[in-house]
């Protein structure tokens, strides 16, 4: 079964270990980074979003101008615009990016962050509001015909397309949550799920939730993503050595209790995934092969937190744990992000995509 590989499209060079050195959109960075990934046989980026970040679309559509292959996973939240002015942007870099194009939809799980932009809906009132949003992507990016929809949050008449997506029948939702309500809606409407990185026990728990989920709504389960922060090294004593001195730079950065991002306190997070990373990382720092939750801790459960540390074999047959689960996407973002996305490209994807291969042509010969 395929195999891809995500990273961050970012627009500086900042992170928890470093402030950026550059503005938040820093042109020259963004293109090194997107064309270190090319080069380095990622398949994906993501261009994330933030109440006060740069736009993350025409971040993709300048990324998807000096590239030829690297895949685009844009980040939206409906909350900033209204899904058919949404289904148009999407639909419009879709053709600039020649089908390149993936939609992130994100409800938002931080009430502050929200309001930032004038969202003041609860929060699973949110969750409905999504899943109206996603229908209505799917409906106008495939309807040749005008449409009507009347529903709690979005009312119009009328309305079609002009401008068809490059894909067909239409690019592909991508979604993310770990509350029930999450569950819900990704198992119902959306192509991918995104978890962060939970030890394999939890992970294979949260699959099975949204898989019968997702068959009670009559439809596949959706392809399964999970993100993880890889710290490698050449011997297993320099990547924790690696991995402790990480920790302690994230430290430095969070004295005092100061965050690293206005998204996310390090404290008392609302969102659901968050709030289970820390619970994870409280029951212990050690997971399985490779996994370790202090990274997580240190930030306070700020997304994608929790590292995959050691060697690149290590890492590699980490990573094939959670292939074994039934993911399909892999999310890595190191800490120095234009060295990190070289170094995992180089030394740790082509191990997972021969493993990959290995184990196909096996089945291919045991089928035959």
């Amino acid at each position: 079964m395929p195999v891809e590989f995500l990273d961050i499209g970012a627009t500086n060079n900042g992170t928890e270990t470093t402030p950026r050195s550059g503005p938040a959109f820093d042109k020259e960075f963004t293109l090194a980074l997107a064309r270190a990934h090319e080069e380095s046989g990622w398949d994906r980026v993501l261009t994330a979003y933030g109440s006060g970040s740069p736009d993350p679309a025409q971040a993709a559509a300048y990324i998807a101008d000096h590239t030829e292959r690297l895949q685009l996973l844009l980040a939206h939240r409906p909350n900033v615009s209204y899904p058919t002015f949404a289904a148009k942007t999407v639909a419009t870099l879709d053709q600039i990016s020649d089908g390149r194009l993936t939609l992130h939809v994100i409800t938002g799980g931080n009430d502050h962050e929200q309001q930032r932009e004038g969202d003041t809906l609860p929060k699973d009132r949110r969750y409905d509001r999504t899943r109206e949003a996603i229908q209505i992507l799917k409906k106008a990016w495939t309807a040749r015909e005008p449409f009507d929809f009347h529903g709690e949050h979005y009312d119009f008449t009328d309305f079609v397309l002009d401008v068809e997506p490059a894909q067909k029948p239409r690019p592909r939702i991508s979604f993310g949550g770990s509350s029930p309500a999450a569950y819900r809606v990704g198992a119902e409407e959306a192509d991918i799920y995104a978890l962060w990185g939970e030890p394999l026990a939890g992970t294979a728990e949260q699959i099975r939730t949204i898989t019968k989920l997702a068959a009670a709504a009559g439809r596949p389960a959706p392809t399964f993503q999970v993100a993880f922060r890889p710290i490698l090294g050449p011997t297993e004593e320099a990547a924790w050595e690696k991995a402790y001195d990480t920790v302690a730079r994230i430290k430095e950065r969070t004295a005092g209790g100061q965050p690293i991002t206005r998204r996310h306190s390090l404290t008392d997070p609302q969102n659901a995934g968050s709030q289970r990373l820390l619970e994870v990382a409280a029951q212990g720092e050690r997971y399985d092969r490779a996994l370790w939750t202090v990274t997580a801790a240190a930030t306070g459960g700020a997304g994608n937190s929790t590292a995959l540390v050691g060697t690149p074999e290590t890492v590699a047959a980490a990573l094939m744990d959670y292939y074994d689960l039934g993911v399909r996407i892999l999310s890595a973002r190191g800490y120095d992000l234009l060295e990190d996305a070289k170094e995992f490209g180089r030394e740790v994807i082509p191990l997972v995509r021969a493993e990959v291969a290995r184990r196909d042509a096996e089945q291919a010969r045991r089928s035959a």
